[in-house]
């Protein structure tokens, strides 16, 4: 065996099956508990570098190799992970940085940035002795690009495509109701923004959804349902088919924005429409670090049909366009009264989750991370809590007119 081939070894069953990940022990008590990672070392330089992971027990797992930008990706049963904050924010050798975190249901995933091509070596498991835990580790070596993507080319390994559990949508036959499609960004080994003070912009907008779909649900107007409703992973491509194969009628996607010291200061709300052409510098800042997302959890773009992984802007129907225009322009005046907005708040730029070409879809960014009153009012429930009703506000008036009509011809 040669290549990535060598590395990998078989994926538990328990990664797309419905019984407990293999390595998942029971309690005393009867609750699951999972097996956890508790340290991580990274040694060598740059022509040979050692990952290393200490481990509460021996595990099976997957490795491979990523091109564009060049990563490796481990892949193992769902674990807990017990680091330190911030431990994979720099690396050594070929390793620039590593992340980790839940990439579905039953799984986990670190995914290490590396300096170049580089090949896996050696990838292997120890089981614990009396003075070392069980441990995983990774020899890797650097390479050229020409050997790295002939090895890519000849690798046989395990199917490799992310498959994202998806929420449920329960409608009864005669359920007539608007479907609104929530998508909190980011989950799992996707973290998104980061406040100095530890904050996380995929537990933000989680909880944001979480009240926006409250507020829209006590109205009995509509069906709402999440792309996601926990901390998992979900592909920009499915997110964008979850909200089309349901036939949603509006897709609102929830982020919050955070800049770096160098690029200095912004606050406030702004929402987004899609556009080939961003907006301005800014805009198009924000949706190229958006659609990196699949990028960050590992996942291979190359396996994503050209039907969605390519949508253009110019296939978008007009009626769409003007429609999310509409509504965008909705959301803007209602929050005006709740929260801070940019000084721009109206932008458009080419986010990937935007571009289903049959329904109306607009990105919100809530605030800055990076900004301390932005931060403040981000994690606090009471404005949350108004925010959410501003936005559903937006909602009410986008659907009126349709409502109406709906009435009028019930009568």
């Amino acid at each position: 065996m040669t290549g990535r081939t060598l590395a990998i070894f078989a994926v538990l069953a328990a990664l797309v099956g419905g019984a407990l990940p293999a390595g998942q022990a029971l309690a005393q008590n009867g609750v699951a508990t999972l097996p956890s990672v508790t340290a991580v070392r990274v040694g060598g330089d740059g022509q040979k570098t050692r990952f290393i992971m200490d481990l509460s027990r021996k595990m099976d797992f997957a490795a491979f190799a990523l091109a564009n930008p060049y990563r490796i990706v481990l892949d193992l049963p769902q674990v807990a992970f017990q680091l330190p904050d911030k431990i994979g924010d720099q690396g050594r050798g070929l390793v620039k940085a590593f992340r980790y975190g839940l990439i579905m249901q039953g799984g986990s995933r670190v995914v290490l940035d590396t300096t170049g091509p580089v090949k896996i070596e050696k990838a292997f498991t120890l089981d614990a002795t009396a003075d070392q835990p069980a441990r995983l580790v990774v020899d890797l070596a650097t390479t050229d690009r020409a050997s790295f993507m002939q090895a890519l080319t000849l690798d046989s390994g395990p199917e490799r495509r992310v498959t994202a559990k998806m929420p449920e949508v329960p409608k009864a036959p005669d359920d007539a109701r608007p479907l609104i499609v929530l998508d909190p960004g980011h989950g799992g080994i996707d973290q998104g923004a980061r406040a100095q003070s530890g904050e996380l912009e995929k537990d933000i907008v989680l909880q944001f959804a979480a009240t926006l779909r409250a507020r829209l649900e006590q109205s009995g107007k509509y069906r709402v349902a999440m792309t996601r409703t926990d901390d998992t992973f979900i592909p920009l491509s499915e997110r964008v088919r979850f909200g089309r194969s349901h036939g949603a009628a509006l897709f609102i996607s929830i982020h919050c924005d955070s800049l770096p010291k160098s690029e200095g200061q912004a606050e406030g709300a702004t929402v987004y429409t899609l556009s080939e052409n961003a907006s301005d510098a800014e805009a198009a800042r924000l949706a190229e670090a958006e659609n990196k997302a699949d990028a960050i959890a590992g996942v291979d773009l190359t396996a994503e049909p050209d039907d969605v992984a390519n949508i253009l802007f110019d296939l978008a129907q007009r009626e769409t366009k003007t429609y999310s225009a509409q509504f965008a322009r909705s959301v803007v005046g209602e929050m005006k009264s709740t929260a801070r907005l940019h000084k721009h708040p109206l932008k458009s730029a080419g986010f990937k989750v935007l571009t289903a070409p049959d329904v109306p879809s607009v990105l919100i960014e809530l605030g800055y991370l990076s900004t301390k009153q932005d931060l403040k009012m981000l994690t606090n429930g009471n404005w949350q809590a108004k925010t959410a009703t501003a936005v559903g506000q937006a909602v009410d008036q986008f659907f009126a007119p349709r409502l109406a009509r709906g009435s009028a011809r019930a009568n």
